[in-house]
């Protein structure tokens, strides 16, 4: 978060409780800018230090770091930060103001933080006082009273528009390059191809000659493209170019990360599982994982039955790519071997939160939906990889269902960005989906 000052005394930034919910170290992402923790905020982090998902891991960080900086009493003055930073403190709550009961019916934790920012506003001016807040609705309220409050936006991806696709078309390519992929064993060296300009580690190309074409990987250790071969997995037919793209990363030993980006019916799942599936040899087990995002993020608890009632509804769509699976190779032994991967618990479908703590060696991981993570649950699943693992992370950055999340934020997003370039990473935007025609349809149009 690049900050300029509009004081001698820098900016007052006060946060919100989902923003140190979304990234428990943000008190040293404002430069030498003062920061003011609300009581109210403190309060909600004692409801949410008790668990194991990753708010609740990010709640007691937090609490422990604040703890270490405000020693034995944290003054009013506040406590430094460190070097080039500047001070924290905390606010304690006041009345509920006239102007609140006025404006707003109940007295919620979000208008007791909306006061207190208020409050330091009309006793530090001309300080420039900012709310930072990953609720848009509290952003709204503050802005229309004539508090200025913005996102937080330490890491996240600075525009759509530039968001690696990790495909180019290359149009207007000389004839004999084009036949040289077929002519040379399916591998050219780069100095052959000046039209294809700083090609990156992994990139898919469609290098494209009039009507003549062919599918082309860049591998930066060898300096070469190589010609993707059109593959199956288990039944699974690619449909179109990107499709073969993404299978041919997943198929690949030596990469060790994949991203598949791409809307509801592109294909993304489905291909991972079946790429899982076809190279299972090599694997200890396949874990195929989402996260849980409950209607209005409300807890599991609301729900109806026991846990696998509770959890059966966000774990069906996986369950369905199997069962599309299943019926391809359903003339064969390849459905009976799915069924008895499942009963051995080498294949598992579960909750994303199941899978915290446990050892990821040789294991193929597919989680979906990732675009409902946060960057921190990204960095924590990936870092959890040991030796011979894979883990693959598909999902829709336009169909976030997290409330404090969006397409720039989201730790799908956040992961293509940091890892454009790198020898063990591939990604593929999925554009064209691949379902009926009205399916197509409705997803363009309604």
């Amino acid at each position: 978060m690049r900050l300029e000052h509009s004081s001698t005394q820098g900016k007052l930034f006060v946060l919100d409780t989902n923003v140190i919910l979304h990234d428990a170290g943000c008190l040293f992402n404002f430069e030498e800018n003062d920061i003011a923790i609300p009581i109210t905020v403190l309060e909600e982090l004692d409801r949410f230090k008790k668990g194991n998902d990753d708010i609740n891991f990010q709640a007691r960080a937090f609490l422990r770091r604040l703890d270490e900086l405000a020693g034995d009493v944290l003054s009013a003055d506040g406590a430094a930060l460190g070097d080039g930073l500047g001070r924290i403190r905390v606010v304690l709550r006041g009345h509920f103001t006239a102007r609140m009961r006025e404006t707003f019916l109940s007295d919620g934790p979000d208008h007791r933080i909306l006061d207190a920012a208020l409050t330091l506003q009309e006793t530090s001016a001309p300080r420039p006082v900012i709310l930072v807040s990953k609720d848009t609705n509290l952003r709204m309220k503050a802005k229309s009273l004539g508090l200025p409050a913005e996102d937080y936006s330490t890491d996240k991806v600075e525009s759509f528009d530039k968001l690696y696709t990790g495909k180019r078309l290359v149009t207007n390519m000389p004839c004999e390059s084009v036949s040289a992929f077929y002519a040379e064993g399916g591998r050219v060296s780069a100095e052959s191809l000046p039209e294809v300009t700083t090609p990156r580690a992994n990139e898919n190309f469609i290098l494209r000659n009039g009507s003549r074409s062919v599918l082309a990987m860049y591998n930066a250790e060898e300096n070469a493209f190589h010609r993707v071969e059109r593959t199956t997995a288990l039944g699974v037919v690619p449909r179109n170019a990107e499709q073969h793209f993404a299978l041919r990363a997943l198929l690949d030993d030596d990469i060790k990360l994949v991203t598949i980006a791409g809307k509801a019916g592109s294909g993304k799942t489905l291909l991972a599982l079946a790429a899982a599936l076809e190279c299972r040899s090599n694997y200890r087990q396949i874990l195929l994982a989402r996260p849980v995002v409950p209607l209005s993020n409300k807890d599991l608890g609301y729900l109806p039955g026991d846990v696998h009632a509770k959890l059966d509804p966000y774990m069906q769509p996986l369950f369905d790519n199997l069962a599309v699976i299943k019926h391809q190779n359903h003339e064969g032994d390849t459905a009976k071997l799915v069924q008895q991967m499942q009963e051995d618990h080498r294949l598992e479908i579960t909750p994303l939160a199941y899978i915290r703590g446990r050892s990821l060696q040789r294991v193929f991981f597919i989680v979906d939906e990732a675009q409902n993570l946060t960057p921190h649950e990204v960095k924590t699943i990936i870092t959890r990889a040991g030796e011979g693992t894979k883990i693959v992370l598909t999902g829709d950055i336009h169909q976030i269902d997290h409330p404090y999340l969006d397409s720039l934020s989201n730790g799908l997003s956040y992961l293509i960005n940091r890892m454009v370039g790198q020898k063990l990473y591939a990604h593929v935007t999925l554009e064209k989906g691949e379902r009926s025609q009205l399916a197509e349809l409705a997803t363009d149009l309604l």
